[in-house]
């Protein structure tokens, strides 16, 4: 596995933690004010890696849909223990991934968020009320191995975006780069 992909892999599995997904939310501070309540974070936001929706058409026909982002994070109301109706889209960027394979990304969630949808829930939260959300906002996350031109696209379209850096690396010790790492013992 690459030095890149295991830096998305790593980032991924952190903010599928709903109390880490709070942290890249600071990032950006106008979502970071969307959050019901912080006494009660993890009550608040639910983190789904790679969501699924259920699509109803008119014709009452329903099919699964996996989602093109790599996170939804859902506000709920902690005292009620319901949706509030926002609904923030994070696209991690890919490596090798393309500043407009990232926007095509987000733009076939728009589209998808036009029908009527509803949420496979996570197991823990299935008693929650999965209908649509009302408000849907992109945040769009580059690391150190993103090119300059993604985050200036992103500026210059006016979408919302984080970079995220110092990234600690969970690497298998068989890689070179956790071998060299190591301290050699003399006496083996």
């Amino acid at each position: 596995m690459s030095n890149h992909q295991l830096q998305y892999d790593t980032l991924l599995s952190h903010y599928s933690n709903s109390l880490e997904a709070i942290s890249l939310l600071r990032e950006y501070r106008p979502y970071f004010e969307l959050i019901p309540s912080l006494r009660r974070p993890s009550d608040s936001l639910i983190s789904i890696p790679f969501p699924v929706v259920q699509l109803t058409s008119p014709n009452l026909t329903q099919r699964h849909v996996q989602l093109e982002c790599d996170l939804a994070l859902i506000m709920c109301d902690p005292d009620w223990k319901v949706k509030t109706g926002r609904e923030i889209f994070v696209f991690i960027h890919r490596p090798n991934e393309d500043y407009s394979a990232l926007l095509q990304r987000w733009r076939q969630v728009e589209v998808l968020l036009g029908e009527e949808y509803y949420w496979l829930m996570p197991w823990k939260h299935r008693s929650i009320i999965s209908d649509r959300g009302e408000y849907h906002y992109p945040l769009f996350v580059t690391l150190d191995y993103s090119p300059n031109r993604i985050a200036k696209g992103l500026e210059g379209a006016s979408l919302p975006h984080a970079k995220v850096a110092d990234i600690e690396l969970d690497l298998p010790p068989d890689t070179e780069e956790n071998q060299e790492n190591q301290i050699c013992d003399p006496t083996q």
